[in-house]
């Protein structure tokens, strides 16, 4: 799509529900749309958004090995909640490697270390999963209250990174949106979350950022 066809989906699309969005953007992939997911708390919104559109789309995950066991087990409370296609990815080294060779996982303060660990464990899995997968649409669950750099995207943007066009249907909901989905729909959340590629919240760990193909280049 051009900017100018993008610029005007964006128009079109903000008015319109979270569902209508995921349904345009599997009616844009000509059969190749994936969702991408980490199981952080919310998840399973956009996870249930895209199964009713599509049930059998791939559900792209990167396991880095440090989730949490009750991470863990959320995930497969909602593979078969929702019939989940997961299409796991993960790094060519194990947790257990990484620590051993350099060390603990690194501190809010320290950038390199943050983003080298971000490279071995997640980047370049994702990049391998988005390689086999081949999507043309990429869905994700960013939203703009998450942190001040996605407050400035929009709904749908073209990914330079992946040369996909990534299309965000609850990027303009609030936390409180967010609660109101799960509770309607009965969908379990899940709070003991932590994604060491990123720190902290305020952080990105790289996926959505124009350092994402030199930081990868560099493993």
């Amino acid at each position: 799509m051009t900017a100018e066809q993008i610029a005007k989906a964006n128009a079109e699309l903000r008015d319109k529900s979270a569902l209508d969005i995921v349904k345009w953007a599997v009616a844009q992939s000509n059969g190749r749309a994936i969702v991408s997911t980490n199981f952080r708390p919310y998840e399973a919104v956009i996870l249930h958004l895209c199964v009713q559109a599509q049930p059998e789309m791939p559900v792209l995950w990167v396991d880095h090995g440090y989730n949490r066991p009750a991470t863990y087990i959320h995930a497969e409370h909602l593979r078969q909640l929702l019939r989940l296609n997961i299409r796991p990815y993960l790094p060519r080294m194990s947790a257990a490697h990484r620590d051993a060779i350099h060390g603990p996982i690194p501190t809010p303060d320290e950038e390199e270390r943050l983003k080298l660990f971000s490279a071995l464990m997640k980047l370049e899995p994702f990049q391998r999963g988005m390689e086999e997968l081949a999507p043309t649409v990429w869905i994700t669950a960013l939203r703009k209250v998450q942190n001040q750099d996605r407050a400035t995207m929009d709904i749908v943007a073209w990914d330079k990174n992946f040369n996909a066009l990534k299309v965000n249907p609850v990027f303009n909901w609030t936390d409180m949106d967010m609660e109101t989905y799960l509770s309607q729909h009965h969908l379990p959340n899940e709070w003991d979350y932590f994604d060491p590629a990123k720190a902290n919240e305020k952080r990105e760990c790289g996926l959505h950022t124009d350092w994402f193909t030199k930081a990868v280049e560099k493993v």
